[in-house]
């Protein structure tokens, strides 16, 4: 079929968030270039601050394809996906069919090279740092709406916190003290904060 690329192009019309008031509608393309932006910072901290040795490109490849089944499947609410095991395990199938039929769409002779990366990953250092990027964009975008006069962000946004804080991974512990910060500023306060 040939289709994938232009499947992945379709990131970009598949909404998150779809149970809450946005202020900014959020699509699944921009959450997955924050995602690969975050992992690689989360994999660098490993790797220089950590004593960790992490591959940086997998993991942020990783990132970037993390969400490609929901150009088939839509964003799951988190609420409805984690309600019950047995619309978990729904889901889950669902997801996977998603991934075959993708898989399906890359021309042949490159589906070795991309099948990895529609697979979950079998690096649980990798799996761990993406799933943290993945909360820490969520927690961001909470960080917008709230900022924004938002209120309904208000519960994801301390669920997503605490749900960070319980991963006890030192990267994002580190990503919350030192960065997080600055996305409470306005442009005109970041670029001060350069100037300095």
């Amino acid at each position: 079929m040939d289709s994938f690329f232009a499947l992945c192009s379709r990131m970009k019309y598949v909404a998150r968030w779809g149970l809450m008031k946005s202020s900014r509608p959020e699509n699944v393309a921009e959450h997955s270039l924050e995602v690969a932006i975050i992992t690689h910072l989360l994999c660098e901290l490993r790797n220089r601050r950590f004593g960790g040795n992490v591959d940086v490109s997998k993991a942020v490849l990783t990132a970037v394809y993390h969400d490609v089944p929901e150009i088939i499947t839509g964003d799951m609410p988190t609420p409805v996906k984690y309600y019950d095991p047995k619309i978990n395990e729904a889901y889950k199938n669902v997801e996977k069919a998603a991934k075959e039929r993708l898989l399906e769409a890359i021309p042949e002779d490159l589906r070795e090279a991309y099948a990895p990366l529609l697979e979950e990953t079998d690096d649980p250092e990798i799996a761990k740092l993406v799933k943290a990027a993945d909360k820490l964009s969520a927690l961001i975008k909470c960080i917008e709406e709230r900022r924004s006069g938002n209120t309904d962000f208000r519960d994801a946004e301390r669920a997503t916190l605490e749900a960070i804080r319980g991963m006890k991974l030192p990267e994002a512990e580190a990503f919350l003290e030192e960065l997080l910060p600055f996305y409470e500023l306005t442009l005109d306060e970041l670029t001060r904060q350069n100037g300095n």
